[in-house]
């Protein structure tokens, strides 16, 4: 269990420039980023017991947030061809 929340600019370091770019230009990216980031404080917020939640929760949380990395590494996979 980490108590450091998982920041996209950690997880993909050298793609700062491209996921800021396509936030601004892509609406579904934006999207896609904008809820990975709001379920990334939800498990952060369960992890550290400033809200706790059930383990089946917060195990679906950190599903879902998997899920919408994975999303995003393939966007940002295809936006590079």
């Amino acid at each position: 269990m980490s108590h450091t929340p998982h920041e996209l600019s950690e997880d993909f370091p050298e793609a700062g420039e491209q996921i800021a770019q396509l936030k601004q230009t892509d609406a579904h990216f934006a999207r896609l980023v904008e809820e990975y980031h709001e379920v990334n404080r939800a498990v952060h917020r369960a992890e550290t017991l400033v809200e706790p939640v059930s383990g089946s929760h917060e195990q679906d949380l950190r599903r879902k947030r998997m899920q919408l990395k994975d999303e995003i590494a393939r966007y940002l996979r295809e936006a590079e061809v």
